[in-house]
């Protein structure tokens, strides 16, 4: 049944809708009589098995009885096709025949009966599965129809995650761009920059623990933070500060437990001076025109797992032609169908001698790890920036 035809069953969790399939018409009358004092039920019947597709599909019953030897048709073909429908590929099917050999049963259920009946039971019995069936078939559209509307609102939701990453910045002096892919709807990573006064350039990544709303939801907090009037413009020009008051404005024991790591930088675009603070989070990677590799390490705990905790910041002096790279570990840590791990050390590795010697590195190292794993979709949220200087 398609969403549109599911959304339109307005009857009560109790009513059964029933469609009976069998080229016998007394079978027909049996039933219905055995139904037609049931004000619950409404009897529907179907005597030419060529058209029992075509009926169920503008029928759309809550349940279907359907005979197995019927002219024109094998009654096992025809349980396969309801399968194979859209609009009544979910609806019960219980099969109503003469037949009470093991290997018949058994083959129906394969094709995707639901139910067996050897007939003609006894009333009470096939009004209770028809009802038994119908209400769980009304169920599960319910469950469905809810998780439609919470995958939409989730991708609402992660549309809008999306909308807050900031533009690409093409200057003069440098170019920085970002790239997210959450490993679900909604994912635990988020990443920024801002201009500050006096030519500083404010950069940061934060990845926090999990995948899904509450994580995105703290990392859309700390985001606001940084961005909203959280910090002074004094704070945000000293990484070790922003550290530190994250650490005690998050701490995890406010928070569900979760804490996340974190890097973050301020770049003075007039001499090249970087300043940086990282908690628990992979070392930021900078790479020169002439070959050199320089890892920029993360030397605090991650966010809100130590309270009053004191960060320290490093200072660094970049060079026109430098490339730095930030990153959060659902790139460096990459499971592979074999059961291992692509482990942090084979990540560098690659970066070094294949992603950083091709015109665009985070496209590479995104198609290199997709196939190491054998999936398109990564088992945790990938974020990566890249600042290019002049």
């Amino acid at each position: 049944m398609s969403e549109s035809s599911q959304s339109s069953l307005s009857l009560s969790n109790t009513h059964v809708v029933v469609l009976l399939v069998d080229d016998q018409a007394m079978i027909g009358e049996v039933v219905r009589r055995m139904c037609a004092s049931h004000p619950d039920i409404e009897y529907h019947f179907c005597s030419d098995p060529m058209k029992a597709v075509e009926m169920a599909t503008k029928l759309e019953p809550t349940v279907i009885l359907q005979d197995l030897v019927m002219p024109g048709i094998d009654g096992l073909d025809l349980v396969l096709q309801y399968r194979q429908n859209e609009a009544t590929k979910l609806v019960p099917l219980i099969v109503l025949s003469s037949k009470e050999e093991p290997a018949t049963k058994a083959e129906a259920f394969a094709r995707g009966a639901n139910d067996y009946m050897v007939k003609l039971p006894d009333q009470l019995e096939i009004l209770a599965r028809l009802r038994y069936h119908s209400r769980g078939y009304r169920a599960l559209l319910e469950r469905n129809e809810a998780f439609r509307q919470l995958k939409n609102e989730l991708d609402q939701a992660g549309d809008y995650v999306q909308s807050l990453l900031p533009p690409t910045i093409s200057a003069p002096d440098l170019h920085i761009r970002g790239s997210f892919i959450p490993s679900a709807q909604l994912g635990g990573d988020f990443f920024g920059w801002r201009e500050l006064s006096d030519g500083n350039l404010a950069v940061f990544l934060i990845d926090v623990c999990g995948h899904g709303v509450g994580p995105a939801l703290l990392s859309v907090s700390v985001s606001n933070a940084l961005h909203a009037g959280g910090f002074a413009e004094s704070e945000l020009l000293q990484p070790a500060k922003v550290m530190t008051r994250l650490n005690n404005a998050f701490p995890m024991t406010e928070h569900r437990g979760m804490y996340f790591t974190g890097w973050y930088a301020v770049l003075h675009r007039p001499t090249l001076r970087l300043t940086w603070a990282g908690a628990g989070h992979p070392p930021a990677i900078v790479t020169r025109l002439n070959g050199a590799y320089v890892e920029l390490e993360s030397l605090g705990t991650p966010i809100g797992i130590v309270p009053d905790f004191e960060y320290e910041q490093s200072t660094t002096t970049l060079e026109k032609g430098d490339r730095l790279y930030i990153y959060s570990d659902g790139i460096a840590e990459i499971p592979k169908p074999d059961g291992t791990v692509w482990s942090y050390s084979e990540f560098l590795s690659f970066v070094q001698t294949d992603a950083l010697k091709v015109a665009d590195p985070i496209a590479r190292l995104l198609e290199y790890t997709r196939g190491l794993q054998g999936a398109e979709q990564y088992t945790d949220d990938v974020s990566i920036i890249e600042l290019k200087l002049a």
